[in-house]
């Protein structure tokens, strides 16, 4: 299965949704999961190397590349069975190129109008990667949305989203919690830190995608 993580804007925290869900899987499923590096920044691929220096910790292995990613893709997808891939932040070759042959698009975005400006663009070029990969599906992910209960923009960002139908939206919030970036720093992902809310969205995320 081969899971895209792209957005249309930096800075959503799609490297960190990248590496939860692979650790998920790998953790929770005992699956077979590479990480695929498809974004010039290299934010996964530091973190596998980080990662790499804990012998205690389960290796996930990484690799890059970069261009038209589909003939690549095919063929990891043939030797795993998940693909994690990351993208870079913006419309580029490897996003389209992947979203040819994904299965699964997992769209993270802040709750906040820069962010959610981008969804029109996205949602054209996912539909045009539907007329030829009918069997892709696509959901968005709010994320770094704020713990405080009185900060509404979640719930108003969800309103917002619900026009676009083409998506699924994902009933998880992906808050923004300090546990997120501590761990990465340590090579590791939120379910291997010590903060259970943080790990228990990654993991609700999964079930809610998975089960879908």
């Amino acid at each position: 299965m081969i899971i895209l993580i792209g957005s249309q804007k930096g800075g959503c925290g799609k490297s960190t949704i990248a590496v939860n869900v692979a650790c998920s899987l790998a953790l929770d499923a005992n699956a077979d999961v590479l990480l695929v590096d498809a974004d010039p920044q290299g934010s996964v691929s530091r973190w596998v190397q980080d990662r790499q220096s804990h012998p205690e910790l389960k290796n996930i292995p990484c690799v890059q590349i970069s261009g038209d990613i589909r003939i690549t893709l095919r063929d990891l997808a043939e030797r795993y069975k998940y693909l994690v891939v990351d993208v870079a932040g913006r419309d580029s070759v490897e996003l389209r190129s992947g979203l040819s042959v994904a299965d699964l698009l997992l769209s993270p975005l802040r709750p906040s109008q820069y962010d959610l400006d981008t969804v029109p663009h996205l949602s054209e070029v996912y539909s045009m990667a539907k007329d030829f990969n009918q069997n892709l599906k696509g959901y968005l992910v709010l994320n770094l949305c704020p713990t405080n209960p009185v900060i509404k923009e979640a719930e108003e960002a969800r309103e917002y989203l619900k026009d676009f139908s083409e998506f699924a939206l994902a009933t998880t919030l992906i808050f923004d919690r300090k546990a997120y970036r501590d761990s990465i720093a340590e090579g590791q992902t939120a379910l291997e830190w010590k903060d259970e809310k943080a790990a228990e969205s990654i993991r609700l995320l999964i079930k809610e995608v998975f089960n879908a």
